[in-house]
């Protein structure tokens, strides 16, 4: 409490101002009350007084009971119908642990959340329909067992799937998370990567308005909820976009935030009030806040509580507290929760222990649930954000129920599974007997509960969790010959980075799939030489452009749209990463192919949006990310934290990403023509690429002919130089290329060794090849063998590779190289800023270091003399007791 609050100089002056406000709710409602609230505040603020910040609400329900809507459904047969699938929840975790395979499993989540979930698909979800697209949901990751329970009561899944969960090896089990890749019908979006779902759900939600407002698709009746945990709202990525979502006016979206008040280990907030928290922080942002905190038994002493004494208790009573009451019991709550005032405890005088420790919280209540989901449903303005109190455990009693180990519990004797049995009223249908074998319920086909619940889902469209794994439609995807710009040699000299812009260019105005292309900026549109675009085609922006840009009279001036194409995410990289998921599985979820391309610094691509870039692979994503500025030495005047030289190491990582490092325009020609015909062609491979550019600019010569296979497949060659002395192979990739070009021009005219230059457009790709034809052969020893694709292109010649990234990269293909020697130079060590020239020199990936270590290996095969290394390293002046640049 501020100083100026404590103390009053005239309370009679502050009592008025408080009566005013009573009787504007009393008389006129809180509506008006608001409105007159806002305009002193904005008053205030611009007077230059101090606000509040973080402001919350009492610890009560948003919605006053006298303002809830009539309850749509069946509460009788729903409950029965949401215990039978708590029930068979916890029977598949059970089942599971007792086969003794440590396959672990979480109960306790789902009990908390089960209501959430079965007010939402009795009533509000939206299954996947051509009508409307249907609505898009981020299950919260540790509930699965809750919704393969409803899709088995469905009929959509059968026993022996729920008896293999978490056994996926030989195919038959489901996932343990929801993961698309591993059930590519079923699950939308992989979320258990905690923080990930809230930030994707915003971009998510932005994307589909992008779709309306380019005209590509009618999207407003689609929606997007996210469900989480009041634990994972701890980490950045879940709160970090949420002005974001405001700013857009993202009505669309709706987060349920579970607050059971714990983390995997304890409490979130012992000390504090997590709901409160979270309130301020999203009111703060521009949310519609609505929290459900106490179910409908606690009405009626909020009703009789004239005092005010209730609802001060209910503020004062902090989140630890309120924890340890749900584990205690009934006498527990009296004693030390509504005793603490006369006139609490006077509330509850009439009511036995079993009454007080039956008293819901809100989100166990499915008619506040309700009025909650429908409140959202109907604001349209603004994001909503639904805090919505339960317990953690809920019904699993003296086994989990508000206790610190709830979330791990995965084993129940049979004296708390009997707890469970008659907490949800289910003696009728499981016997003490048949209770042993822990047996998986469900719904006799003639009964009201099953008519019933297939009726909802038929109103609703359908059935879900349900997922589009092709997209319907077809593309025309453009002919290489389209790209033959690109394919010519370059009048001057540019770099890969502008290759891209000018194939980027060839795809917009393509006028089969121009509409359905996404460029995507990270606030670097002028760093890759893309301002163009802003005039070209637009950035999206839902508002227009209220404003006259300062550069309204170039020709590339900052423009923004309703329909632009562009999105231009400023200096966000995980919420372009976002927007770039939400396109490239757009085929999935709209089923509208859309075609992303995210350029960004490739040294905060992979390792800022790392597991980002995992879950798109989880989620089966395609498109383009573009690294630019990529290399340890190409970015030279930046520095250390600028220089990429490991971002394809970390690529190769992910199963389904497709990378390659391009050094001329026509590779990347080939390649992305290429990548687009994988992706949207006939065949809709579930890949992605990874792709990087260089700033530097150089020649760029005609395509060969001939060479379209080995771009693709990751090698080919490039060019040959005579010799009659000796002969080496010399391979690289990207801007280092042009070092081992003028390697091999010095060892040709100064020593008379020729050399045959391989152009290496990927050493993962040729590296995964040659592991599957390696795995091919030990498995099929009788049958003919297969021989690498690198290992029938090289030559048996010793083989040189350098590159601009670490030695890693191009050291994987060793073992499918038929040459015996094979000498590595890649760029160990933290970067720094200088030239490109000394830069190199310092790395010992310049021209100077690759005739070296030609030379080194053709001296262990005796082809010539150690003196000539020791006379070539003193001519080109290396400093051999210099510090390993790894270590420097």
């Amino acid at each position: 409490m501020s100083e100026v609050m404590k103390n009053d100089v005239d309370v009679l002056e502050t009592k008025e101002w408080l009566d005013a406000l009573a009787s504007v709710v009393c008389e006129e409602g809180v509506e008006r009350a608001q409105f007159l609230l806002e305009q002193v505040i904005e008053k205030a603020r611009l007077d230059g007084v101090d606000l509040p910040t973080g402001i919350t609400s009492n610890y009560v329900n948003t919605i006053p009971v006298d303002k809830e809507p009539e309850y749509p459904g069946n509460v009788k047969l729903e409950r029965r119908i949401r215990c039978i699938i708590r029930w068979n929840a916890i029977m598949i975790v059970l089942r599971a642990s007792k086969k003794n395979l440590d396959l672990g499993g979480h109960m306790s989540s789902y009990q908390s959340a089960s209501a959430f979930y079965e007010v939402c698909f009795n009533h509000f979800f939206i299954a996947p329909n051509e009508v409307d697209g249907g609505d898009l949901v981020y299950y919260q990751g540790h509930i699965s067992p809750g919704i393969y329970s409803r899709a088995f009561v469905e009929g959509r899944l059968n026993e022996e799937q729920l008896d293999n969960f978490r056994q996926e090896v030989d195919g038959k089990g489901i996932p343990s998370y929801p993961h698309p890749k591993l059930m590519p019908e079923f699950w939308q979006f992989p979320t258990v990567s905690m923080g990930l779902a809230p930030i994707s759900a915003i971009y998510q939600a932005r994307f589909l308005k992008y779709l309306e407002g380019r005209c590509l698709k009618e999207t407003a009746n689609q929606r997007v909820y996210a469900f989480l945990g009041d634990g994972e709202m701890d980490e950045p990525e879940s709160r970090g976009a949420i002005s974001f979502a405001a700013r857009e006016k993202l009505g669309n979206l709706c987060f349920i935030i579970n607050c059971n008040l714990q983390r995997l280990d304890g409490p979130v907030m012992g000390n504090g009030k997590i709901i409160q928290e979270l309130e301020g922080l999203f009111k703060g942002a521009g949310w519609n806040v609505v929290k459900v905190v106490w179910g409908k038994g606690w009405d009626k002493l909020l009703a009789k509580d004239t005092s005010g004494k209730l609802i001060q208790l209910m503020n004062e009573t902090i989140d630890g507290d309120y924890q340890t009451f749900k584990a205690k019991d009934g006498a527990y709550v009296r004693k030390n929760f509504f005793e603490k005032y006369p006139e609490t405890a006077a509330l509850v005088a009439d009511m036995t222990d079993e009454e007080i420790f039956a008293l819901k919280r809100g989100g166990h209540e499915p008619s506040k649930l309700f009025a909650a989901f429908q409140n959202a449903k109907e604001t349209s303005d603004r994001p909503t954000v639904i805090l919505a109190k339960t317990v953690k455990g809920y019904g699993m009693g003296a086994a989990a129920e508000g206790k610190n180990i709830a979330h791990g519990v995965k084993k129940m004797d049979m004296s708390h599974v009997e707890h469970l049995r008659n907490r949800l009223g289910l003696d009728d249908l499981v016997s003490d007997k048949a209770m042993i074998s822990l047996p998986y319920l469900k719904l006799e086909k003639d009964s009201q509960e099953y008519e019933y619940m297939h009726a909802r889902r038929n109103a609703l469209h359908g059935y879900t969790p349900k997922r589009l794994s092709k997209f319907t439609q077809e593309l025309v995807i453009p002919k290489i010959e389209e790209f033959q710009s690109l394919l010519d040699e370059q009048k001057r000299a540019i770099s890969t980075t502008m290759a891209f812009v000018r194939t980027l260019n060839i795809l917009l105005k393509d006028k089969e799939i121009g509409k359905n292309i996404v460029p995507i900026i990270a606030d670097e549109a002028r760093t890759f030489g893309m301002e163009g675009l802003f005039r070209q085609i637009g950035i999206y922006n839902p508002h227009g452009q209220e404003y006259t840009p300062e550069d309204r009279g170039v020709i590339s001036y900052y423009k923004e749209a309703t329909s632009g194409q562009v999105l231009q995410e400023g200096i966000n990289e995980l919420g372009a990463m976002s927007s770039w998921v939400a396109a490239a599985t757009s085929y999935s979820t709209n089923d509208l192919p859309m075609i992303p391309f995210y350029i960004y610094y490739a040294i905060f691509g992979f390792q800022r949006i790392g597991d980002m870039a995992w879950m798109a692979g989880d989620q089966q994503a395609r498109g383009f990310l573009l690294g630019a500025t990529a290399g340890r030495t190409t970015l030279n005047g930046e520095g250390l934290q600028h220089e990429d030289g490991h971002s394809h190491i970390q690529a190769n990582t992910i199963p389904n990403c497709i990378s390659y490092d391009p050094t001329f325009a026509y590779e990347l020609a080939v390649i992305m023509q290429d990548g687009i015909r994988r992706m949207y062609g006939p065949d809709q491979e579930n890949v992605f690429y990874y792709l990087t550019l260089m700033n530097e600019n150089y020649a760029m010569p005609a395509m060969p002919d001939g060479v379209e296979e080995g771009i693709r497949r990751g090698i080919y060659k490039f060019k040959s130089y005579e010799g009659n002395k000796s002969k080496v192979q010399l391979m690289s990739s990207g801007t280092i290329m042009n070092e081992v070009c003028k390697a091999a021009k010095i060892l040709s005219e100064d020593y008379n060794i020729a050399s045959d230059i391989y152009s290496v457009t990927s050493f993962n790709e040729l590296t995964r090849e040659g592991q599957d034809v390696d795995r091919f052969n030990m498995l099929n020893p009788e049958a003919e063998q297969k021989v690498p694709y690198i290992t029938q292109v090289m030559g048996t010649e010793p083989a040189i590779a350098a590159t601009d990234y670490m030695k890693n990269y191009s050291e994987q293909v060793r073992a499918f190289m038929p040459s015996e020697s094979f000498k590595v130079l890649g760029t160990d060590g933290f970067g720094r800023s200088d030239s490109r020239e000394n830069l190199r020199r310092h790395f010992e990936v310049n021209a100077d270091y690759v005739v070296v270590a030609a030379l080194t290996a053709l001296v262990k095969r005796g082809d010539i003399e150690k003196s000539v290394v020791t006379e070539t390293i003193c001519k080109f002046g290396i400093d051999t007791q210099k510090v390993n640049p790894l270590y420097a």
